[in-house]
C-alpha cells in the first residue's frame, strides 16, 4: 500500500486557469460560495489585529476582506488578472494589498506574514513541495499555515473531484512536516454545508 506522501496531492495542476468572460463568471460564483470558507479560515487561524495574512490563490478576495475585517493587514496573491480585478472591484476598505503570484513564487519578503492560507486552491498548485516551501519562507517564526479543501472520494470525477480525499489531506500534512513545519494537524470541518479538510501547521 502506498504511503501518504506518494499520493498525488496536486491532481489538478494542469488546470488552464481563469480568464476572460468565463473567469468573471467563475469569480462571481466564488464570491458567493467562498464566504463560509473565509469565516472558517479566520476562525481556525485566530486572526486578530496585528496579524499579517497572505491568501495564496485569493480569487475574488473574500477571505482577504474577512481577514481585514478582523483587523489584520492582508495580501491577496493570485495568478489570474481577472480575479485580482474582481477583488479590487469588491474591496471598499481595509489594510489590503493585491499582487500577481503563484503558490510557488509569492512576491513577498521572507518572514513577512504571520498567517498564510490557501482555500480550495492547493489541488491546482503546479508543485506542492515548492508551494509549501514558499509558505515556510514567507511566514515569520510561529506563523500559521492553513490549507482548506473540499472533502472528496477516490472515485469522484469532474467538478466533484476538485478537493482532497482524506489520504490526500494526510499527504499534504506529511509534506508540511518534511518542509520543517511543526504541530501539523488534519481535521474535518464544515464550511457552510460543505465538508472540508483543514491542514494546519506552525513554522517553528
Amino acid at each position: 500500500m502506498s504511503s501518504p506522501r506518494e499520493l498525488p496531492v496536486n491532481h489538478h495542476a494542469d488546470h488552464p486557469g481563469f480568464s476572460g468572460a468565463m473567469g468573471v463568471c467563475v469569480g462571481l460564483v466564488l464570491l458567493l460560495m467562498g464566504r463560509a470558507s473565509a469565516r472558517l479560515a479566520v476562525d481556525l487561524t485566530g486572526v486578530t489585529t496585528g496579524d499579517r495574512v497572505v491568501d495564496v490563490g485569493c480569487g475574488p478576495g473574500g477571505a482577504v476582506r474577512e481577514a481585514a475585517r478582523r483587523g489584520a493587514a492582508a495580501t491577496g496573491v493570485d495568478p489570474a488578472p481577472v480575479m485580482l480585478r474582481l477583488a479590487r472591484m469588491f474591496t471598499r476598505s481595509g489594510n489590503i494589498n493585491w499582487t500577481t503570484g503563484t503558490a510557488e513564487q509569492v512576491p513577498l519578503p521572507d518572514g513577512s506574514a504571520t498567517v498564510v492560507w490557501s482555500l480550495a486552491t492547493v489541488h491546482h498548485w503546479q508543485d506542492v513541495e515548492k508551494g509549501i516551501a514558499e509558505a515556510h519562507r514567507v511566514l515569520a517564526p510561529r506563523g500559521r499555515l492553513l490549507a482548506v479543501e473540499r472533502q472528496t472520494t477516490p472515485d469522484a470525477t469532474g467538478l466533484a473531484s476538485h478537493g482532497w480525499t482524506r489520504q490526500q489531506a494526510e499527504a499534504f500534512a506529511s509534506e508540511c512536516g518534511s518542509a520543517g513545519f511543526a504541530d501539523v494537524t488534519v481535521g474535518g470541518h464544515k464550511a457552510g454545508r460543505r465538508d472540508v479538510w483543514a491542514v494546519q501547521a506552525v513554522r517553528p
